[in-house]
């Protein structure tokens, strides 16, 4: 199937979708959604320049690792971590979970439920609700040492998502914006459509395809866990990767319990193909 993506033969899309169902991913599963990546970096831009290098997100690196001071913030907690928790990882939050999928898709039915329920019967503070692409992005590569989130596939297919076609009311951010519509990059021209054609094409493009088994590597492959992954700075707490709990040798019900809920609600590491 690779030789098959290297020869155009699949799209991009649909090798990752295929990748997602080898793992265990499945729509069906909000605690084990397909995962797509970020692949670009420029949500500031009047026109996308999918010729630039520097349009595109850096596939080699997890989300933790897109600039070089997070890096080194990432990599200190880790070489640090043994002294103040028991578990030695990079991240103690996920990529992909059922909070952050339903917080995507907030705006469309079932999700909306489904994020109200996650969320205890009502919609998040507004400040924290999924409002920007570009907002998101700088907090998931940059700015929020928590945030370290990946995408769904709906960014490359549906532009529903991205508009509040049901009229919720999601609330009023402290700057007085009430939230709606998904604020789009400029080079979108505020249409969901466009923004969804223009990322497609992102995902598509020649440079994502000569990087993209560097992201795959980082997700599904070999760099998930090990020597590998801390060396890429991609280890995550170790009840994340739930093949690897031993749930059985576990005799404490509450501890058992603790995990369980840990491992739904905070997100799971792909099976390895």
């Amino acid at each position: 199937c690779f030789l098959s993506l290297q020869k155009r033969e699949i799209s991009n899309f649909d090798y990752l979708m295929y990748l997602n169902t080898l793992a265990g991913r499945s729509y069906n599963d909000y605690m084990q959604y397909p995962v797509f990546p970020w692949v670009l970096a420029d949500y500031h831009s009047e026109t996308l320049n999918l010729t630039n290098p520097h349009t595109f997100r850096d596939l080699s690196k997890p989300m933790g690792a897109q600039t070089v001071e997070r890096k080194q913030k990432f990599i200190q907690r880790f070489n640090e971590v043994e002294k103040n928790l028991s578990a030695q990882c990079h991240y103690c939050t996920h990529y992909s979970s059922a909070i952050i999928v339903a917080s995507y898709l907030v705006r469309m039915e079932p999700f909306t439920q489904t994020f109200c329920s996650l969320q205890g019967g009502s919609f998040d503070v507004a400040d924290r609700m999924f409002h920007s692409v570009k907002s998101t992005w700088e907090s998931a590569s940059r700015d929020n040492m928590s945030d370290v989130r990946e995408l769904t596939p709906e960014f490359f297919y549906l532009p529903e998502f991205l508009t509040n076609a049901n009229h919720f009311e999601l609330g009023c951010m402290q700057d007085g914006t009430v939230l709606g519509d998904v604020q789009l990059p400029p080079w979108a021209d505020g249409d969901p459509h466009k923004f969804i054609l223009l990322h497609r094409q992102a995902l598509e493009s020649d440079y994502v395809s000569a990087h993209l088994h560097r992201w795959i590597d980082l997700i599904f492959g070999h760099k998930q866990h090990g020597s590998a992954a801390v060396e890429a700075v991609n280890t995550y707490h170790p009840y994340f990767y739930g093949d690897k709990v031993d749930l059985n040798s576990i005799k404490d019900p509450l501890i058992k319990s603790t995990i369980l809920g840990f491992i739904s609600n905070f997100g799971q590491i792909p099976k390895q193909v």
